[in-house]
């Protein structure tokens, strides 16, 4: 999955970006929950499903 696509589908799921660092982007959920995701152009799908669902905590 393109970063862009992934990066879309959380912000319309009401996360937003909290920080960026050297190879990660760490995210927070609507709720509170807060994740990274890799600086990469192209995410692997299993990967972007696992941030998804992070992003739905």
């Amino acid at each position: 999955m393109k970063k862009q696509k992934l990066v879309k589908e959380l912000k319309s799921r009401g996360a937003k970006l909290l920080r960026q660092g050297g190879r990660h982007e760490f995210w927070e959920s609507k709720n509170g929950y807060r994740f990274p995701i890799p600086r990469h152009a192209e995410i692997d799908e299993n990967l972007a499903r696992e941030i998804l669902k992070q992003a739905d905590r």
